[in-house]
């Protein structure tokens, strides 16, 4: 193949760090500006998009597989700890919170989705907090359920009983 260590097979499940989870739907073989390519055919169907990747250029953009065990269980361990409250500008926090979702990195993910979650007798959030919230436990939820198997809904209904489960921990602490 090429000198990229990562290989994926068509079926496989990835990680493609700006959009989350995707499925290798094909290997191709294309010549483009006059070099020959192998790429990697990726489809993101929450997106409904196709994404092309030179498969030597793979790694470098963080594709990865989909992580293990041990990972996802760091990053559910991450929403039942005290979410971080940062007193910086909102702006700053956003960006921030977009950098580590676009990271790609599953325990970053899941901190973002801890640390802007709101249990329904906590304060609303502003528009961006819940777009920002909507996409990290989004993206947490697709890779949980493509390793479990089953489907983003049932994956983002754990998510949401594990934080509501603990959130009445740590808000209750502010409120003493």
């Amino acid at each position: 193949m090429s000198a990229s260590t990562l290989v994926f097979e068509v079926g496989d499940y990835v990680v493609y760090p700006k959009h989350g989870v995707g499925r290798v739907i094909e290997l191709q073989k294309s010549e483009i500006a006059g070099m020959q390519l192998e790429l990697y055919v990726l489809r993101f169907e929450k997106e409904k998009m196709t994404l092309r990747v030179p498969t030597n250029k793979a790694e470098g953009v963080g594709m990865r597989k989909l992580s293990s065990d041990k990972t996802l269980k760091e990053a559910l361990q991450v929403l039942t700890t005290k979410p971080k409250v940062k007193r910086t500008m909102w702006s700053r926090r956003a960006q921030e919170y977009e950098a580590k979702i676009n990271s790609g990195d599953l325990v970053s993910i899941a901190e973002v989705t801890r640390d802007l979650f709101r249990a329904d007798d906590q304060p609303e959030q502003s528009y961006s907090e819940r777009q920002i919230f909507e996409a990290a436990s989004s993206r947490l939820a697709r890779e949980l359920a493509a390793m479990e198997e089953s489907d983003e809904k049932t994956a983002q209904a754990k998510i949401l009983q594990i934080l509501n489960e603990h959130a009445p921990l740590y808000y209750a602490e502010k409120t003493l």
